[in-house]
């Protein structure tokens, strides 16, 4: 789980940072590594566009801009946070004995009360899928999925490095 949640982020992170006005792919390089000792993964990316982060693991410190917050009473599985110039996010992989509905609808209002109106709903076999985006390109994208006596959800929220919570 820690390593596809690592690998999605730094997908989301290279194709927001991988290329120029002209579509023209820019050059990178960057550094990877994991502590032996938490299990966090982090890496560094340096383009001529600047530097992106990403941090990830089941102990990383939730970085939420305002507005958002951990399911209450839910277990964190795993966080990955990935930053750059232009944009913040964090990916949380979250364990709870609520329902899927319970959830989307937590984190429904917690984007409408930020702003961020919901553009899509599915309920698909008992998941609940939303996302949204508002104006100034904050997203909010949540699946959450019931498995056999819990429901794990998937929580990604992007946003301008200037909004980010305490």
């Amino acid at each position: 789980m820690r390593r596809s949640a690592f690998i999605i982020a730094i997908t989301v992170l290279l194709s927001a940072c991988g290329s120029d006005a002209s579509g023209d792919q820019a050059e990178a390089t960057g550094e990877y590594a994991i502590d032996a000792e938490t299990g966090e993964a982090r890496m560094t990316i340096e383009t001529e566009n600047g530097s992106s982060t990403v941090r990830s693991g089941e102990n990383v410190p939730v970085e939420l801009p305002d507005g958002f917050s951990v399911y209450p009473g839910a277990a964190v599985i795993n966080n990955t946070n990935f930053k750059d110039a232009e944009t913040y996010g964090s990916m949380l992989v979250m364990e709870t004995q609520d329902s899927p509905e319970e959830v989307a609808a937590f984190y429904r209002k917690q984007a409408e009360d930020v702003g961020i109106p919901i553009e899509f709903e599915m309920d698909s076999e008992g998941a609940q899928i939303l996302g949204g985006k508002d104006g100034t390109g904050r997203t909010i994208t949540l699946n959450a999925t019931p498995e056999a006596d819990a429901t794990m959800a998937q929580l990604l929220v992007g946003f301008d490095p200037a909004m980010a919570g305490d």
